[in-house]
């Protein structure tokens, strides 16, 4: 019988990591520990022509945003012969183009606002051929790029552009991508580099502190030794080493985290969300795609209260991000997009709300963004099945933050070549 081949310190990075991002119940310190791998020095390389201090963040609506009643056309009747109890009326309406009688839901103010400073815009009608109304299935083709059904094979965009990245030879931080939630998203999941995911900062740290002082001791005394061996050929010396970039991640994030914003932040989770990325963009950490998620969109009853309440805390958490960013002088540095996996059925339901749709908008903010309204709204004489027809294929938004922003290879992220969006100010 033949000798089995050694455990070498890619594999063993490439299952324990695989192991972090998919099963919630290993322990602490080795999830912590591998998912944090970091270099020590937590810098990147710089490189003639790529901008490594770009940073983008992607803002996931979950559960269906209503784009008829976020981007309203109040200057066509069938929106209201559709919705005659959940359509906005014109007088509340925030005007965007009055020409083409499209505008604003009330609740966006602090969106247009940032709309009117050249720092926000809505692409209309955005989706995908052949759409799938199940929140688990259409979420996978947005954090994928596959709208086949085969998920990707389980790697995200985000995270094969990152893939991308090290492949051309950028080296690795550990904290490419850092994930604010129980679990890090299907798009941040590359084959190679894998993101950081956190709820809390405080916990983002070996728990053994607070079990018993042995515990304790033996950590500091595990650090203070170093590694034993040869980490490229020596599993424990990689686990040594692995430990100590896993300390160094965890301090860094933690006082970046623990550090007072310069502006005030709104309450809720989005906007909690958004001030610990500010203030890790401020400690310029090394990562360079945050992603935060906001959920409850999931409107099929009583939608009118519960949507006005979620687009007002989208709208204030967006724009007190970008305040916190112009006072710390990053704002220029930060792309911001927020998607939501469908929209919503034209035609209202018989329990005050709406059901699950096709296209809808999407929203960016940055100074470097084109500002406004962006493309035509979808049809509401011409439909798909009572569904809004796209207009603008999501993928082309994508290759345009991947090739113009990150200045990454879109095809290697996304499986395929797309025509960027005409997204950005380049």
């Amino acid at each position: 019988m033949s000798e089995p081949p050694a455990f070498t310190r890619r594999e063993f990075l490439t299952s324990t990591l695989a192991m972090v991002s998919t099963v919630t119940s290993v322990p602490t310190f080795l999830s912590r520990s591998a998912a944090a791998l970091a270099d020590t020095t937590m810098r990147t390389a710089s490189r003639p022509g790529v901008p490594e201090d770009r940073v983008l963040v992607v803002v996931q609506l979950s559960g269906g945003n209503d784009g008829l009643n976020t981007v309203i056309p109040f200057g066509e009747p069938a929106y209201y012969r559709a919705r005659p109890q959940l359509a906005l009326p014109e007088k509340s309406v925030l005007p965007v183009d009055r020409g083409r009688g499209i505008g604003l839901h009330p609740s966006l103010a602090q969106l247009r606002s940032m709309m009117e400073e050249g720092l926000a815009s809505v692409v209309q009608g955005v989706g995908y051929p052949n759409p799938n109304r199940s929140h688990f299935a259409s979420m996978d083709v947005w954090h994928t790029g596959d709208t086949t059904g085969r998920g990707g094979h389980g790697h995200g965009w985000i995270g094969q552009a990152l893939d991308a990245e090290q492949a051309k030879g950028t080296p690795r931080s550990g904290m490419e991508c850092i994930c604010l939630g129980a679990e890090a998203p299907l798009a941040a999941q590359g084959r190679k580099v894998r993101p950081v995911a956190f709820e809390r900062a405080d916990l983002f740290r070996w728990i053994g502190r607070d079990l018993h002082p042995a515990l304790d001791a033996a950590y500091d005394a595990l650090h203070q030794a170093g590694p034993a061996g040869d980490e490229e050929h020596d599993p424990a010396a990689f686990v040594f080493r692995t430990a100590c970039d896993a300390q160094v991640a965890s301090q860094r994030v933690r006082k970046a985290v623990a550090a007072r914003p310069a502006t005030s932040f709104p309450s809720g989770e989005l906007a909690n969300q958004l001030r610990m990325v500010a203030s890790m963009i401020r400690a310029e950490l090394p990562t360079r795609v945050y992603y935060v998620a906001m959920g409850g969109f999931d409107t099929h009853a009583n939608q009118a209260g519960q949507h006005e309440r979620l687009l007002r805390e989208f709208a204030q958490a967006m724009h007190a991000f970008y305040r916190e960013l112009e006072a710390s002088g990053h704002s220029q540095r930060v792309l911001s997009l927020a998607f939501s996996e469908f929209g919503r059925r034209v035609q209202q339901n018989a329990s005050g709300g709406t059901d699950h749709g096709t296209a809808g908008p999407m929203f960016l903010f940055g100074p470097r963004i084109r500002p406004g309204l962006l493309g035509n709204h979808p049809s509401l004489d011409r439909l798909d099945q009572g569904d809004l027809i796209h207009q603008v294929d999501f993928r082309s938004i994508y290759a345009a933050v991947l090739e113009q922003w990150m200045q990454v290879d879109s095809a290697a992220a996304l499986g395929a070549r797309y025509k960027p969006a005409q997204i950005l100010r380049v």
